[in-house]
């Protein structure tokens, strides 16, 4: 078993939204591995970091991956920074890996003040800007296929990404 496809990219990009119009239109299942961890932790995912640190919560985090990629066959969005991890990269090799690429302003602008999210505690403008520098060759080095995101309706990237994988 595997996902019919696995989302990913940095925060902004949508790719929660787009899995849950992707499940919607294919008629399987949709899983978030964010949303899997706040389930199996009872925490959200800024408690986790605040209270534990973000070593641990990578840790989670690559679990909650490796358990989805090995029971979900439908739509799966993976965290922003599920890819930092070389076992998690070397998992996704076999699935067809959607990278949602999102410019700077774009992410700033669907990500607001980054209020829950982490890793942008201080200049919010900034932090997406260096996670953008940083991990962008990461989901390209993953990626099956990039559809950019930038300006365009969750709808329009969902129908791309169909139009991809027929």
């Amino acid at each position: 078993m595997a996902p019919r496809v696995v989302l990913v990219g940095p925060m902004g990009a949508g790719k929660t939204t787009v899995a849950g119009l992707l499940g919607e239109a294919w008629g399987v299942p949709v899983r978030d591995t964010d949303a899997d961890i706040e389930a199996s932790t009872g925490r959200e995912i800024s408690d986790i970091f605040v209270e534990s640190g973000e070593e641990h919560f990578r840790d989670l985090e690559a679990a909650a991956v490796a358990a989805a990629l090995a029971e979900h066959d439908g739509v799966l969005a993976l965290g922003g920074g599920a890819v930092l991890r070389s076992a998690t990269r070397e998992l996704l090799a076999d699935v067809p890996v959607v990278f949602l690429r999102v410019g700077l302003s774009d992410a700033v602008k669907r990500v607001g003040l980054g209020v829950g999210r982490p890793l942008l505690l201080g200049n919010v403008r900034s932090r997406i800007k260096a996670l953008l520098d940083e991990r962008t060759p990461v989901y390209e080095s993953v990626a099956t296929h990039v559809v950019e995101t930038d300006g365009r309706l969750p709808l329009e990237v969902a129908a791309d990404i169909q139009e991809l994988l027929r």
